[in-house]
């Protein structure tokens, strides 16, 4: 990738965080390419240089958020630990995005209501995507003894579930730090496998 293209890159994903936080404070339907664009102190002309309109904005945060998120998950599924291990992390690793990235999880909560139809296919099979690192761990666990469950699909539903339900409540004020709180969820969620 040459600096060019690197510093295209490096505004994007600017573009993106700040979209985001915008349209969480604003509301989707309520924030407007403006609003996004006063934010990140450049024109409007600018910010369509970008992005054509503010539901491929989102639908780009969502892909960003999820790239992310499936690259760490690779990593450790690739490491030499047990299975029970790598779910514990591949838990905490997702409550970290969850908590860290909780205005476009806010945002997507709901895809269909925000989403064209081709975006949505797109928005579904990446999700599958990601759900299917879990499958994987879950997988390894069960064919090496670590794990004993025969509904593992179900399994992987309530931990991600549970774990998703984490933005809506929490608070860096609270009683638990994040990651205190990614050390309990990752013990007690640990056990819907065992």
């Amino acid at each position: 990738m040459s600096l060019r293209e690197k510093k295209a890159a490096k505004k994007k994903e600017e573009i993106l965080r700040s979209a985001s936080l915008v349209i969480a404070r604003n509301g989707y339907k309520n924030a407007t390419m403006e609003d996004i664009a006063a934010e990140l102190l450049m024109t409007k002309g600018s910010l369509y240089y970008y992005f054509k309109n503010k539901e491929e904005l989102l639908y780009k945060c969502h892909e960003l958020i999820l790239s992310c998120a499936m690259e760490r998950l690779e990593e450790l599924f690739l490491e030499n630990l047990s299975a029970r291990e790598k779910m514990q992390r591949a838990i905490k690793v997702h409550l970290d995005i969850v908590i860290q990235e909780k205005e476009v999880f806010n945002l997507i909560g709901k895809p269909e209501q925000i989403f064209s139809e081709e975006n949505i296919v797109k928005v579904f099979q990446k999700r599958d995507e990601y759900a299917g690192i879990f499958d994987r761990i879950i997988d390894e666990g069960v064919a090496r003894g670590e794990f004993i469950i025969d509904q593992k699909k179900m399994a992987r539903m309530m931990i991600l579930g549970a774990a998703n339900w984490v933005q809506v409540w929490y608070s860096s004020e609270g009683q638990y730090g994040k990651d205190e709180l990614e050390e309990i969820y990752a013990k007690y969620l640990l056990k819907i496998l065992l």
